[in-house]
């Protein structure tokens, strides 16, 4: 009986699993055949209309790219959609990458144009005050010739068509007329106007007779040098943010479409709408993708590198800042030197223009005969006047006009704006695009988008490991990739290139000692932040400025290192009166070593006649 009973049972018991098995091979295939998870991934991507996504797989269909063995979620249509999605979802994402570098580029651009604009103010400003407070007289004429001046600079600087060498010298040429009729000789003031054959005849003459002596051509050699590295590293933005843009709008091959659609949605057609590509698999495709754009990796570089060495020739050491604010100093210096020299001047003056004026104002030497010789641009004036002696009482009678003549050298000190400021930002930030265009399919592969680990999508299957060569970067590497097949350079990359590379040259060429500057030290040492002791000047109580202007004016009478601070004619450091008088010290270590001596021998001595009387 009981074994009947176990028998009953054991039959039941049989019964219900093959039941319990028959529904759940049933659930399993309901579930295997429904496309739910594609259709919401193709919506959620917003990859193209939803009724594309059938609701159950196909067995007869005919893919182009995601083609596989067995039942597929995927029709032909769904393709296209995706091969749209997944080339819009690409550029996206280079855009993306690339905006930083577009923004840090443009930003900086139109900050270091405004910067320029507020440095050219500021020195305008500065020598108009000059005219105004020092030179009245001139002021109220030579202000326009000011203003022609800086806007000519500020052109240049923008990029145009400009020559600093002209703007300059043409200054100087529209303020010889007022110098020779306000400073030189006020009694002619009367029979010259602006137009004038006289006015004409001065202006056309001023480079032969040389009346400011060597200061317009050093200030136009300055401030060609500066301000050209300057305009060049706002040309080299320009460049950049047409080449950012170029970059943005090339096209991807229909080659890298079909590798990108198989590594990102022909998983899909199996259901597999969670699983990553591989991380060598993705380098593959986005390296054969890219290959055109890592061709630029080398001029980059060296654009990059220019740019660099650009901005450290600009304001490494406060160069443009410097230059602009001894215009002022240039102007003085100049004025006074044809105050100075005015007998020679007048004299030659008569001689060329046809007109005579006397004697000029001042307590001044009868001026020697000159010929018409002297007057060339090959025998200028200041060799025949540097041979004879000028009166003392005429330097000291100029030498107020010299102490205005020293202008601060960091009005921008507590500016946090300042150039210097800027400049380190810009290259802070820049050192981290120096590879940027080889970087870019790493960034692509990066994060979420890849599985490193076991089980990732290898373009045909999950498996634990990518097993293809990863290929490098640039075109030629891309022969031996296996996922996307490169035939042709993007002919738009191509031009890009080619532009790069001939304005890399053109800037080779025209600052061909550009390389030979010293780097810019403050980025690794942290010393540029404001307030630091590189910021620290004489009324802060440093020494090192006094100690080091010291050492200049006694290594050499002749003030080779600052030919702005000396009278003409004069060679020695106590012709300027500007300057404080050298402190001496009574006294030398030869007496003082005498005086010692003879104080042991006294005290010898006293010692001597101590012992003898005892």
């Amino acid at each position: 009986m009981s074994r009947g009973i176990c028998t009953r049972v054991n039959s039941c018991g049989a019964f219900w699993m093959l039941s319990a098995v028959t529904i759940a091979v049933n659930v399993i295939i309901v579930d295997a055949y429904s496309c739910h998870e594609v259709r919401t991934a193709f919506q959620l991507r917003q990859v193209g209309p939803l009724h594309r996504v059938p609701e159950t797989p196909g067995t007869d269909v005919d893919l182009l790219v995601c083609k596989h063995e067995g039942p597929s979620c995927c029709t032909r249509k769904m393709e296209e959609s995706y091969q749209l999605a997944v080339k819009r979802e690409t550029l996206q994402n280079i855009r993306t990458y690339s905006f930083e570098l577009e923004h840090l580029i443009s930003r900086h651009s139109d900050a270091f144009q405004d910067m320029f604009q507020y440095l050219l103010s500021f020195s305008q400003g500065h020598l108009s005050s000059l005219l105004e407070v020092t030179y009245s007289s001139l002021s109220r004429h030579a202000l326009r010739h000011v203003n022609q001046l800086f806007s000519s600079l500020s052109l240049y600087l923008r990029g145009a068509n400009v020559s600093v060498e002209v703007a300059v010298h043409r200054f100087f040429n529209n303020l010889f007329p007022l110098v020779y009729t306000q400073l030189i000789n006020p009694g002619v003031e009367g029979s010259m106007t602006v137009g004038s054959e006289m006015d004409d005849c001065l202006r056309m003459i001023r480079q032969d007779v040389n009346p400011f002596g060597s200061h317009p051509a050093i200030m136009a050699q300055e401030l060609a040098g500066t301000l050209g590295a300057g305009r060049q590293l706002g040309l080299a933005l320009e460049v950049g943010l047409d080449m950012m843009n170029a970059t943005e709008h090339f096209s991807l091959s229909k080659e890298c479409v079909k590798g990108l659609v198989k590594m990102v949605y022909c998983s899909h057609c199996r259901g597999l709408t969670l699983i990553k590509p591989c991380m060598g698999y993705c380098l593959n495709v986005m390296r054969g993708c890219l290959a055109s754009m890592s061709e630029l990796d080398q001029p980059w570089r060296r654009y990059t590198s220019l740019l660099d060495q650009l901005t450290n020739a600009m304001a490494g050491r406060h160069s443009l800042e410097l230059s602009l604010l001894r215009v002022r100093e240039y102007v003085n210096e100049a004025l006074l030197y044809a105050q100075l020299h005015g007998v020679l001047i007048t004299a030659t003056v008569d001689k060329v223009c046809g007109l005579s004026t006397g004697e000029p104002t001042g307590k001044q030497s009868a001026s020697p005969e000159v010929t018409t010789s002297n007057v060339t641009s090959s025998s200028p004036l200041p060799s025949a006047a540097s041979s004879q002696p000028l009166p003392e009482q005429l330097l000291g009678q100029f030498a107020h006009l010299r102490s205005t003549s020293s202008p601060p050298l960091k009005p921008f000190r507590n500016n946090k704006h300042s150039l210097r400021t800027l400049s380190r930002e810009f290259l802070i930030v820049l050192q981290r695009f120096r590879s940027f265009f080889t970087a870019l399919p790493e960034m692509l592969c990066d994060g979420e988008n890849v599985m490193d680990d076991s089980m990732c999508w290898s373009g045909d299957n999950v498996v634990e490991s990518y097993s293809g060569r990863v290929v490098g970067n640039g075109l030629q590497a891309q022969r031996q990739n296996p996922e996307v097949k490169v035939r042709n350079p993007d002919p738009s990359l191509a031009e890009v290139k080619e532009r790069l590379e001939q304005f890399n040259q053109e800037i080779q060429e025209s600052f061909p000692k550009l390389g030979q500057i010293e780097a810019w030290d403050e980025l690794s040492s942290g010393e540029t932040e404001e307030g630091s002791t590189t910021d620290c000047d004489d009324e802060d109580g440093c020494q090192a400025s006094g100690d080091s202007q010291e050492k200049i004016s006694g290594s050499d009478g002749s003030s080779v290192g600052n030919p702005f601070g000396r009278q003409p004619g004069g060679n020695s450091p106590q012709d300027d009166p500007s300057k404080p008088p050298s402190v001496k010290v009574i006294g030398s270590p030869s007496s003082a070593n005498w005086a010692q001596s003879w104080s042991l021998a006294l005290l010898f001595a006293a010692c001597c006649l101590q012992w003898t009387l005892f």
